[in-house]
C-alpha cells in the first residue's frame, strides 16, 4: 500500500500537524488499522477508501485508538487524494464517516482546502478540581463546557495559553478524548488562540486540531457576535486556521504540504 505523510494546516514543511494517509482498496481489520497507526506513531493516521466517484469512507486512528472526528487528518486525506490525481482537482471530495456524518472538502485557490464539519457546541460542565494548579498557570480558569471531542477551558490571556505546562496525567482524567484551552489572541490578525492535549488518546499535545474548533467557533461566535475568525494554535509547530460558522456547520480552511511518500509493506 502507498502512503503519504502530510503537514496539515501548514504552508511550509515541518510546520502544522503531520498526519499519515493510507488509501485502502478494500476494508481491513480494525486491529491491523490500529497497528499501522501505531507504527506511524503520529497524532492521526487517516484511512480513506473509495466508495464511488466522489465518495470515500474515512476513518482516523491515533497510535492507541480510533477517534470519531479529526480535522487535520481529513485535510491531509483530501490533499493526498487530489495530489495523487485519485480525484480531479476541480471535484469536491465527500468523506463518509462512522460518527460525524458526511464531511465535504473543496479545493480552493492558493492551496487552501475548505472543510465542512458539524458544529459541536459545548454543553455545561463543572471546572475540574485544582484546574489552575494542574495547568500550572496563575489566574482564574473558566469552564466553557464539554463536547464529544474535548473539554474546553478558557484562560485569561494568550500568554497563559502559550506558556501552560499542564500535568498530563491529571488532564487524562478530565475528558475521554482531550482538553482544549483557549483565550483571546494577542497578535494582529488573529482572533483567538488555543492548545489541545489528548494524553488519554496517546497524543500528549496535538499541534493543530481541526475538530476542537468545531466547539471553539460556536463559543467565540457567542462571545463576539461574529461568524468568521482567524485562529492560531500555539503548539511548538503551530498552525493557522480560517473559520466560519454557517448555521450548524463550521467551515475550516487550511493549507497542506506533503513531506514524504512511500510503500507500506502490508497485505490488504
Amino acid at each position: 500500500m502507498q502512503y503519504s505523510v502530510i503537514d496539515a494546516f501548514a504552508a511550509t514543511l515541518f510546520a502544522g500537524n503531520p498526519a499519515a494517509v493510507v488509501p485502502l482498496s478494500a476494508p481491513l481489520p480494525d486491529a491491523l488499522l490500529q497497528s499501522i497507526a501505531a507504527e506511524f506513531n503520529l497524532a492521526e493516521t487517516a484511512f480513506p477508501r473509495r466508495l464511488d466517484d466522489e465518495r470515500f469512507e474515512l476513518r482516523w486512528f491515533t497510535p492507541t485508538r480510533e477517534v470519531p472526528l479529526c480535522g487535520h487528518a481529513t485535510l491531509a486525506a483530501a490533499h493526498a487524494l487530489w495530489e495523487s490525481n485519485a480525484v480531479p482537482h476541480d471535484q469536491p471530495i465527500r468523506f463518509i464517516t462512522r460518527s460525524s456524518g458526511e464531511l465535504i472538502c473543496h479545493r480552493r485557490t492558493q492551496g487552501w482546502i475548505e472543510m465542512n464539519f458539524p458544529a459541536t457546541p459545548s454543553q455545561p460542565a463543572p471546572l475540574p478540581p485544582d484546574a489552575a494548579a494542574m495547568l500550572r498557570i496563575a489566574g482564574p480558569v473558566t469552564p466553557i463546557g464539554t463536547a464529544p471531542m474535548n473539554l474546553t477551558l478558557r484562560l485569561p490571556t494568550a500568554e497563559q495559553v502559550r506558556t501552560c505546562r499542564p500535568n498530563l496525567a491529571v488532564l487524562a482524567t478530565w475528558h475521554p478524548v482531550g482538553v482544549t484551552i483557549t483565550a483571546p489572541a494577542d497578535e494582529p490578525g488573529i482572533d483567538f488562540v488555543s492548545r489541545f492535549f489528548a494524553p488519554q488518546a496517546g497524543v500528549a499535545e496535538d499541534p493543530v486540531t481541526g475538530s476542537a474548533h468545531c466547539s471553539l467557533v460556536p463559543y467565540w461566535a457567542t462571545e463576539t457576535g461574529r461568524k468568521s475568525f482567524v485562529a492560531r494554535q500555539l503548539s511548538a509547530r503551530g498552525g493557522e486556521l480560517r473559520l466560519e460558522l454557517r448555521s450548524d456547520r463550521v467551515h475550516l480552511l487550511g493549507q497542506a504540504i506533503t513531506t514524504m511518500t512511500g510503500t507500506l509493506h502490508c497485505t490488504q
